[in-house]
């Protein structure tokens, strides 16, 4: 079964937080660096990408463990697994082996898990980050017109990213955290050349992000602006993750729900950050609010961003289990 196919079935969980449980582990630069850059000239702590090449097997614990929580799909690695990311730890030449590596590792656990349960297939979701530029919105105030990437360059160091995630067996190509949609359709267009040029028909998802209470993303556009943006390109799901908690998000989502002709799907932050920039929110009170979601029939994918936990996600899966999917709108 592909996830094409189990999309029409069930409610898909999505995995959560690959940072918060990195941050578990307590690593320090000697463990970001492993053999292969212990050498390195600048300081690497931090870069959770890289430690599916150096520690691999704490990536492959994490994704065991929300895979045992019950998601049917996990996230590779590689939020900031782009040329554009990496040049903050002069890295831009591993691009290509950290998506590579992380798809891979992805998907020997996802194949462990699908072959001891056929009837539960588990997917692996290509992540691809909005990188740390901005294609629409000048970094300088006192210029207004400049801007600190171009379009062709976001476009290069997507294609690469995709090309290294399909080649380590990534089964959908996730475009997510999209603050600018300038940047997704930079993204959208360079895994569209990259399918065309391989001769492949990879689904694609899309999820943006909401930054505040005025219900629009950094680069100003409303949810209904961002749906209408992304709808010329044949996605697989589009919807909404990251800087909001699920109560935050659920006005939002409704608008996607109603108005969108493709699957939709949300993974929320554990609520919003404390003044510490933790997150609060326990998996039981999530699970409730997420409940909302489920009732209405506003999701096909559901999952956890920030803060969220395996336990988390087996709240969520749990309660998923007990719902219908969102039925698309030229069908409802």
């Amino acid at each position: 079964m592909n996830i094409r196919e189990a999309i029409e079935q069930k409610i898909l969980v999505l995995d959560g937080a690959m940072g918060t449980m990195v941050q578990q582990y307590k690593l320090e630069e000697n463990d970001f660096r492993g053999e292969q850059f212990k050498e390195h000239p600048t300081s690497l702590s931090g870069n959770n990408d890289l430690l599916s090449i150096t520690q691999p097997h704490i990536i492959k614990e994490i994704h065991r463990k929300y895979l045992e929580a019950g998601a049917d799909i996990v996230e590779t690695n590689t939020f900031s697994s782009t040329t554009i990311a990496q040049a903050d730890y002069q890295l831009e030449d591993q691009a290509y082996q950290l998506n590579y590596q992380s798809a891979k590792i992805a998907k020997e656990v996802a194949n462990e898990f699908t072959a001891l349960d056929p009837s539960k297939p588990r997917f692996v979701a290509g992540a691809m980050g909005p990188t740390n530029r901005t294609a629409s919105i000048s970094p300088d105030v006192n210029n207004p017109g400049y801007r600190g990437v171009t379009f062709d360059e976001l476009a290069a160091a997507y294609k690469e990213q995709a090309k290294g995630l399909l080649d380590g067996g990534a089964d959908v190509l996730l475009i997510e955290t999209i603050f600018d949609t300038l940047n997704a359709k930079a993204a959208l267009f360079a895994v569209q050349e990259l399918l065309d040029e391989m001769s492949v028909d990879v689904p694609i998802m899309i999820s943006g992000t909401i930054t505040d209470a005025s219900g629009r993303t950094l680069s100003g556009q409303t949810t209904e602006a961002f749906l209408i943006s992304m709808s010329h390109a044949p996605i697989l799901s589009i919807g909404l993750n990251c800087a909001l908690g699920a109560k935050q998000l659920r006005p939002y989502l409704q608008t996607l729900s109603n108005k969108s002709e493709s699957f939709v799907s949300a993974h929320p932050n554990a609520g919003l950050p404390n003044e510490f920039g933790e997150y609060d929110e326990s998996p039981e009170l999530m699970a409730s609010q997420i409940k909302e979601f489920l009732d209405e029939g506003l999701v096909n994918i559901i999952g956890g961003c920030c803060g969220t936990t395996p336990e988390h996600i087996k709240a969520i899966a749990t309660l998923a289990a007990k719902y219908s999917p969102r039925l698309l709108a030229q069908t409802a």
